[in-house]
Order: C-alpha cells, then sequence, then structure tokens
C-alpha cells in the first residue's frame, strides 16, 4: 500500500478502558466489509473508552479552540487478512466529543458514528495513585466513566489480554455507498495499569442500543489506564470490493 500521507495528529493520553465480553452476534452487522471479528481467547470484547485528544493537528494544522479536548468511544476489535499478516483493529459503534467540528470531519471523511455532546475530565497523578473520570452530559443528566490505579504502569506482558486491547494500529470504517475505508493508526507501545477501582454510570441502552445493555450492565471482565502517546492517524483509503 501506497503511503496516503497523515490526516491528523495528537497525543491520545490517559486512556481509561472498560472491557466487556458481547455475543459476537450483536457486532456481525457492523464489521466493516473485508475484515472479521479480532477474537481474544475465543471471546469477543468491546471497550468503553474515554480519553484525552491534546495538541490536535488536521493536515498538519492546529484548528482554533479544537486542540485539547475528551473523547469517549464504544469500540470492538477487528482484523483483515493480508499478504503481510493481518492487520489488526478496530471499529467503532460510537464516538462522542465536546467540539461540534471534530465530529462533522469524523462523520464527513471516515463516516465515523460521532456526536458531539458536552464533557469534561478529572485526571490526577500521584506518586502512588493515578485516575481518569470523564463525563458527558445526555438525557439531562451527567454520566462518567473512570478508573483509579495505584503503582506504576507496565508495557503489558506479551499474550496479555491488555496486550490484546492496546495493540491494533488499524481503523476500517464502513461506508454509506458500501466498501470500507482502511486507515492506520501508529504510535509506541503503550504502558498500562491495572484498575483497582472503577466507575460507569451511563445510560447505556440511550447511548448504544438495547443490544448492547444486558453486557454493559455487568462488571466489565477487566478495567485499564493506558498512559497513551503521540499519535498520527492516516488518510483513508476506500478497499477494492
Amino acid at each position: 500500500m501506497s503511503n496516503p500521507g497523515i490526516f491528523l495528529s495528537a497525543e491520545w493520553r490517559h486512556l481509561a478502558m472498560l472491557n466487556y465480553e458481547v455475543d459476537p452476534a450483536i457486532l456481525a452487522r457492523r464489521v466493516p466489509a473485508g475484515t472479521e471479528l479480532d477474537l481474544f481467547q475465543g471471546r469477543a470484547l468491546v471497550s468503553l473508552v474515554g480519553f484525552m485528544f491534546l495538541n490536535t493537528r488536521v493536515l498538519g494544522f492546529p484548528v482554533p479552540f479544537h486542540r485539547n479536548f475528551e473523547e469517549l468511544n464504544l469500540r470492538f476489535y477487528i482484523k483483515r487478512r493480508h499478504p503481510d499478516g493481518d492487520r489488526r483493529a478496530v471499529a467503532f459503534v460510537k464516538e462522542i466529543v465536546p467540539r461540534y467540528f471534530i465530529a462533522f470531519v469524523a462523520r464527513t471523511i471516515y463516516n465515523e458514528n460521532y456526536v458531539s455532546l458536552p464533557m469534561r475530565n478529572m485526571l490526577n497523578a500521584s506518586a502512588s495513585v493515578t485516575s481518569a473520570m470523564y463525563e458527558w452530559r445526555a438525557c439531562g443528566r451527567w454520566q462518567k466513566l473512570g478508573v483509579t490505579c495505584q503503582g506504576g504502569a507496565s508495557i503489558p506482558p506479551k499474550g496479555s489480554e491488555a496486550e490484546f486491547i492496546t495493540e491494533h494500529y488499524w481503523g476500517y470504517a464502513a461506508q454509506r455507498r458500501g466498501g470500507t475505508v482502511e486507515y492506520q493508526v501508529a504510535h509506541p507501545q503503550w504502558r498500562t495499569w491495572t484498575a483497582r477501582e472503577y466507575v460507569l454510570d451511563a445510560d447505556v441502552k440511550e447511548l448504544y442500543g438495547e443490544e448492547f445493555y444486558p453486557f454493559l450492565k455487568k462488571a466489565p471482565v477487566s478495567a485499564l489506564l493506558a498512559e497513551g502517546s503521540a499519535v498520527t492517524v492516516s488518510k483513508g483509503i476506500r478497499l477494492a470490493r
């Protein structure tokens, strides 16, 4: 694949991740054409992820008032068979940001399901405790996702669930007129913490639909905090049908 160039550069920091096992059937219709579900030890996982977008640039240029903001997304894991090896990737159910322009561009360029809602964050890092809390206002009230961790972060062990969750470097988005757009997400391997405590207070049915409610109302199979890093997102390339 020729280098398509960089569409977006930023830092993704303080990634709070709640991970849930779901029935693969509820993801089947959301899998972009040309890809398949990527299972961890035979299980289909989704992740609710809150994080900070920092120092954001689009096509190399900062957009006034749109450089630093929160994002919340519900994502799942897919892969595309490729001669160079499987391209392990994420696909999104919904992404929430507080900036209308960002949501508009993502919907227009990538056909990602972005919406704009008021958001805020509370981040803490001390010698012994690290925490991240993300809140968004929907259905007439503030909702939240957060994790609290102790000790230091470390690179996840090879083959671990934490490695599986954080080590996906491609994205695929189904398009309105059919087909799929592929884009690459480049960043170094992230250090992570296993959360000591987590919180999720969300109207899951309103945000993600009835089908996700039975799974997201349960305790997550894991809760993580990833340190994050600088990232680049390539321009999208439409795959041949």
